[in-house]
């Protein structure tokens, strides 16, 4: 039997550092309330002229080192973002252009902050039925384009960076199993104004019913965890490391209270780098692989929240 396996992380934030104290500065907002309300301290944000492909191009490289694979081994691309360069071609082709892997599969997807979970659940797939031997997962985004710096429910949350993961084929079970969702009666509570069929806002911003998303999140994350365990025949002890979305620490506390997890099971990033959406998830593996604690053979629950609503986890190996 065929799996999929992650041979290597990476990571990368935009080298500019915006902290609570700044933000105190901009919006009607305390460092205190901030931190009390979401545990971000800092978060990074892309320099001017710098692109969401500029900063997964980076991560994608890092990843392909800490992988051992060049960039013309890789045979399938799956990039998760919600705020690509261009319209189109999409991210994942001008990635594939840039690694120099060209005429294998390459794509984007689109479920916000889901989008890491989607697009490696597709890749798992495809390695899994034989048609890639390796493939490049990406998460990336410059929320920083899509934020309303003067509204301070949502200017505190949303920053930029990317993460990235290899698959290889292998004998041994890597990923075991994923699991994705999505409810579009909730699409109102969190989205972003401004498309193209539409017509294009002058300033497409986030939008989001802060208390309602948080309630709905914590509920359905819950329950993706319950089906993760159910599927793979586990009780919760059996899991190693949760790596959680990084939302907002309450979430991140509620869904390792499920688990009857301590945080020192959890990898937390929130504070260093804040919600980066479709990044978040493989920014906190990359972490948590790079600083020692994950470790080989360990069992990881991932997991993430997004617009839509749209949620997935995976259950790994590593």
């Amino acid at each position: 039997m065929i799996y999929s396996r992650i041979s290597g992380t990476g990571s990368y934030l935009p080298e500019r550092v915006v902290t609570n104290a700044d933000l105190e500065k901009v919006v009607d907002t305390t460092d205190e309330w901030i931190r009390t309300r979401t545990g971000i301290e800092r978060r990074h944000l892309a320099r001017e002229g710098e692109t969401t492909l500029d900063l997964a191009e980076k991560a994608a490289r890092r990843a392909l080192e800490a992988a051992n694979v060049a960039p013309g081994d890789i045979d399938f691309i799956a990039f998760g973002t919600t705020t690509p360069d261009l319209i189109f071609p999409n991210c994942g082709v001008m990635l594939q252009e840039r690694l120099g892997c060209l005429g294998s599969p390459a794509f984007s997807v689109e479920t916000a902050c889901a989008s890491f979970m989607y697009a490696l659940s597709i890749a798992d797939k495809y390695v899994r039925c034989g048609e890639s031997k390796r493939a490049l997962v990406i998460g990336a985004e410059t929320l920083s384009r899509i934020t309303d710096w003067s509204d301070r429910t949502t200017a505190v949350l949303f920053a930029d960076g990317a993460g990235a993961v290899v698959l290889e084929a292998s004998d041994a079970p890597g990923i075991l199993s994923t699991h994705l969702h999505a409810d579009g009666r909730y699409q109102e509570m969190l989205y972003c104004k401004g498309g193209v069929s539409r017509g294009l806002a002058e300033k497409p911003a986030i939008v989001m019913a802060g208390k309602e998303v948080f309630k709905i999140a914590v509920t359905k994350l819950g329950a993706v965890v319950d089906e993760t365990l159910a599927a793979n025949g586990l009780e919760r002890s059996a899991i190693d490391w949760l790596v959680p979305h990084q939302a907002n620490i309450r979430i991140i506390q509620a869904t390792a209270a499920k688990l009857d997890m301590p945080l020192e099971k959890v990898i937390v990033t929130v504070q260093d780098h804040g919600n980066t959406s479709a990044a978040s998830v493989p920014l906190a593996l990359d972490a948590g692989v790079r600083d020692g604690r994950i470790k080989r053979g360990e069992l990881l629950l991932l997991e993430a929240f997004g617009g839509g609503f749209t949620w997935g986890s995976a259950l790994v190996r590593f």
